[in-house]
């Protein structure tokens, strides 16, 4: 568990991202990196709802939990599901012993080497917007306070994503969700290229584009769309 110190500074550095250009997918990203070091060891998935109310993988820490994200939206069960139809934190969930629960995902999750899973919702008042999934290498059970926490943090990415629709562009919560599922697909792409072109894994594809972003103050999508339509107009990313 981080010290309040840092704590502190984390929760300052995901509000801090409303004051700046906002780019949805690299604040959810954000939200995940945050969360694996509150929680140390632990793989982090952020699912929102798209604009048919049906569950979206938007950010993953690592490709691993990606794809199991990925299967528990095809599967249709599993812990982040329980959490957004429910609006209840799923906590201390032992992947081994939840197949009734989760017959599909309780087994791949476990095929991916996890035993355990907590999810937390994204939710302001009564509106779920979406849901924080949290896998761990074993059983441990995830302390109260730490859950608060996580739920703490769950909340203040709401109301980020909340406050950016009413207050910066005033456009409905769906549409803005659906141009950031717009937005992934493309940053999927450039990954994939950047993995290919360079001979790396998606992982170190996906830093290497979030680092060029950073460090030339540009959009995360607009990088990525550039990597996949026109590489030659960023030759430093993606020359071979």
């Amino acid at each position: 568990m981080l010290t309040a110190e840092r704590l502190a500074e984390v929760f300052v550095a995901v509000a801090d991202t409303l004051v700046d250009d906002f780019d949805v997918i690299d604040f959810l990203q954000l939200v995940t990196s945050h969360t694996s070091e509150l929680v140390p060891e632990s793989a982090v998935g952020l699912l929102l709802v798209d604009a048919q109310s049906q569950l979206q993988v938007m950010a993953a820490s690592d490709d691993r939990t990606e794809l199991l994200e990925l299967f528990q939206v095809q599967a249709h069960q599993g812990p982040c599901q329980d959490c957004f139809t429910t609006g209840e934190a799923v906590v201390n969930a032992d992947l081994e012993q939840a197949g009734d629960r989760w017959p599909l995902f309780a087994p791949r999750a476990v095929e991916a080497g996890f035993r355990s899973v907590h999810a937390f919702p994204l939710r302001l008042r009564g509106e779920v917007i979406g849901a924080l999934n949290l896998f761990g290498p074993d059983s441990g059970r995830l302390a109260e306070d730490v859950a608060r926490v996580l739920q703490a943090l769950a909340d203040v990415a709401t109301i980020g994503l909340l406050q950016e629709r009413a207050i910066r562009r005033g456009e409905q919560l769906t549409e803005q969700l659906q141009q950031a599922l717009n937005s992934r697909i493309a940053i999927e792409q450039a990954k994939g290229a950047l993995a290919q072109l360079h001979d790396i894994s998606i992982d170190e594809a996906f830093e290497l584009l979030r680092t060029y972003c950073r460090q030339h103050h540009l959009r995360l999508t607009e990088v990525a769309r550039a990597v996949v339509t026109d590489p030659a107009s960023i030759p430093e990313l993606t020359r071979h």
